[in-house]
């Protein structure tokens, strides 16, 4: 199944979720302002996932809940060189890798096995809020939790880009 969605500008509100054609599948509520915590609600507006960082883990970990909160699975940064990785942890459902080339905008999501589960692209322009496309072939993730997921990933490399800008930020000084 391929679903289209994007974030606000603001990262706050609602966004819907789309089919390939062009059908309502969905909406992403983008909480707060000053949180990254996510929800995502079906057709029926039946919220069925969600996804935040853990309550104080500087580790980066981003838990993904189905709608009565229980985890799903936790997404981790993984580090690798040249490249982004990033790993799932399904429970009893797998772990599955999730890469992409250092400037790419393509993810690949491999099960444990090795075998293609999804793919998924960020499809949105520079200075233009998080847009993405998602394939999912997996009989054992679900649409909406693989938003979650991705939606993590996306605050995860938001993190990431605010703490590396501010600590090697430095004052802009022209010669004269």
């Amino acid at each position: 199944m391929e679903l289209y969605f994007a974030e606000n500008f603001f990262s706050t509100g609602k966004r819907p979720i789309m089919n390939s054609d062009g059908s309502h599948a969905g909406t992403l509520d983008m909480k707060s302002l000053f949180s990254s915590s996510i929800d995502i609600y079906n057709q029926d507006e039946r919220k069925v996932c969600g996804g935040s960082f853990r309550f104080l883990s500087f580790s980066g970990k981003w838990e993904v809940t189905d709608g009565l909160g229980t985890t799903l699975g936790v997404l981790r940064p993984k580090f690798k060189l040249f490249s982004k990785k990033y790993e799932y942890d399904a429970g009893p459902r797998g772990l599955y890798e999730i890469t992409s080339p250092m400037f790419s905008k393509h993810y690949l999501i491999l099960d444990s096995y090795g075998e293609h589960a999804a793919e998924f692209e960020q499809t949105n322009g520079w200075l233009q809020s998080g847009a993405f496309r998602l394939r999912n072939e997996s009989s054992q993730l679900g649409n909406f939790e693989l938003v979650a997921v991705i939606m993590g990933i996306h605050e995860t490399q938001r993190r990431n880009n605010q703490t590396g800008s501010t600590a090697n930020s430095t004052t802009y000084t022209p010669n004269m």
